[in-house]
């Protein structure tokens, strides 16, 4: 290299237009590769969303969710294609950018299949969202919330609606404020601490479910934080943080109602954070989905009935190793005045409710009940793929149903994916085809993915193939946008923040789809870059 540097030499190939000109050469190769897959496999699903950058410019990320038929087993596959600068993020306007891609992209926007949003007005709105865009113009675009996001904002939805819970991680912060903005109050707290790798962290304002980080770490550690906090009470000179640490100490993490809250909480972000995990994989399938989703609402049915017993077990044995006397504080009670002509009723007349049963009922039920509600009321969108394609899931479902019934399913399904009386399959013959398949299949194909390959095997079967082709597009969550976020901030940062797009775009491909470049022929690559710089020098001498 420094003999190469040092010679006479006037082509060194190491301007940043030689550096741009081999960066978009793989792009164009990956590009193609990624291409090619979305067009065999014809039918596609859209994932949008949409993030400002670290210059304040909001960019739009495009997934594109497919069924790789050229390989065996079939899999399914999320494809990114490239960010987006978009100045109008109205449905309108973030639509338009949406078909201007698809175009330059070579793809039919009549092929796509599905669409998968976060819970954005803009993306999901009903009358002027993305979502009712496209559906104006293809109704076979099946709209799928993302299912992360949805259990997210259940989270939301349960905490915003208690005056309680907003209190509890109010103070959960605090906590970690006070220790958090000093360099020696961390280090009372690192060394009262006793399990490694599990510390106090801030609360996320954006990934509730991500709070179980920030509870754990008191929950499992209650008596040594609240030490902690004593010893800071003691050892602080500023009056202020004294009292701060003291009143946390003494009046919260001494508190037995905040005990069980805090154990209740742990329990609900626990369950939550769980499905939430699980749904973020590319390959996770809507019918495997839909049972997780079931079972999480089943779980918190179940924990209605016996988790306020658990958690005050639990919130004792913490109490008793804090020596914390495990008791609810009595309240006053408050009659109110009545008129001259009310019947008056005697105070020994009126039921008092004791105060575990005021917590049990106020606070306990109240926010189990709100999650049941909530979570049943943002998956409502999963009862409809049920309706619609519940008949194909499994085995078992497929061999359960009777002749007039597995008929009118076929029927439907040909309906909703039908267009200017055009549709993707035949009913009649796709239920012809089903009452062949249900002797042929195979009892261990138990999911929609091996019933796939099962019917590429057979190679006869063009109407089930498609029906469980346009099944395994829908998506579950909107999961590779959000990684596709995480290259962004690494690729354009502080330091690199003046990139254009297209060099943008050409690293973050790169980035993302990494796994083509070994399938890429770079002998090739290097003669056809060879070529034309040749002929660039024969050019310009």
């Amino acid at each position: 290299m420094k003999e190469h540097l040092e010679s006479k030499v006037h082509h060194h190939y190491l301007s940043h237009k030689i550096q741009n000109e081999l960066i978009h050469m793989l792009v164009f190769e990956i590009k193609n590769f990624i291409l090619t897959k979305i067009k065999e496999a014809k039918f596609f699903l859209v994932i949008l969303d949409c993030t400002p950058d670290v210059s304040n410019q909001e960019q739009m990320t495009l997934v594109i969710r497919c069924v790789d038929v050229s390989t065996s087993p079939i899999k399914v596959e999320e494809y990114f294609l490239g960010f987006l600068n978009v100045d109008d993020t109205s449905g309108q306007g973030l639509f338009e950018e949406l078909q201007n891609m698809l175009n330059s992209f070579g793809l039919d926007i009549d092929n796509v299949r599905g669409q998968g949003y976060d819970n954005g007005a803009n993306m999901k709105g009903k009358h002027q969202g993305v979502q009712k865009k496209l559906l104006d113009i293809n109704p076979k675009a099946l709209y799928t919330p993302c299912g992360c996001h949805c259990l997210n904002l259940t989270l939301c939805d349960i905490a915003n609606s208690c005056g309680k819970a907003k209190d509890f991680f109010g103070v959960i912060q605090r906590i970690y404020t006070l220790f958090s903005h000093s360099t020696k109050r961390w280090k009372i707290l690192v060394d009262h601490v006793t399990l490694k790798g599990l510390t106090l962290k801030p609360l996320s304002t954006t990934r509730w479910e991500s709070r179980i980080e920030s509870v754990k770490a008191i929950v499992l550690q209650a008596q040594q934080v609240r030490e902690a906090l004593l010893e800071l009470a003691e050892r602080d000179t500023d009056s202020k943080i004294s009292s701060e640490a003291k009143s946390l100490a003494t009046f919260e993490l001494g508190n037995f109602e905040f005990l069980i809250g805090m154990v209740i909480w742990y329990n609900i972000l626990s369950k939550v954070n769980l499905i939430s995990k699980s749904l973020q994989s590319e390959d996770m399938l809507i019918d495997i989905a839909m049972i997780k989703v079931k079972g999480l609402i089943a779980s918190f049915e179940e924990y209605r009935e016996t988790g306020f017993g658990e958690a005050i077990s639990t919130a004792k044995e913490i109490a008793s190793s804090m020596e914390i006397d495990p008791i609810f504080p009595e309240r006053r009670q408050i009659y109110r005045k009545r008129q001259f002509d009310e019947i008056s009723r005697e105070p020994s007349q009126i039921r008092r409710v004791s105060p575990e049963e005021d917590f049990r009922v106020h606070y306990f039920l109240y926010i189990v009940d709100q999650t049941i509600g909530s979570l049943k009321k943002r998956f409502e969108q999963y009862e409809e793929y049920e309706d619609l394609f519940g008949f194909l899931f499994t085995y078992d479902r497929l061999n359960s149903l009777i002749d007039g019934d597995l008929k009118a399913r076929c029927k439907n399904l040909e309906r909703k994916l039908q267009k200017k009386e055009i549709s993707d399959l035949d009913g009649d013959d796709l239920y012809q085809e089903l009452k062949i398949i249900q002797h042929m299949l195979p009892r261990e194909t138990k999911t929609t993915s091996a019933i796939l390959n099962f019917l590429q095997r057979m190679n006869c079967f063009p109407n089930a193939f498609i029906a469980y082709k346009i099944l395994l597009t829908i998506p579950v969550t909107v999961a590779s946008a959000e990684r596709s976020f995480s290259r962004l901030k690494l690729l354009k940062s502080c330091l690199r923040s003046t990139m254009t797009q297209t060099r943008l775009n050409a690293l973050s491909l790169i980035s993302i789809e990494s796994e083509f470049l070994e399938k890429l022929d770079y002998e090739r690559l290097i003669d056809d870059f060879a070529e034309k710089n040749a002929r660039r020098s024969i050019f310009h001498s």
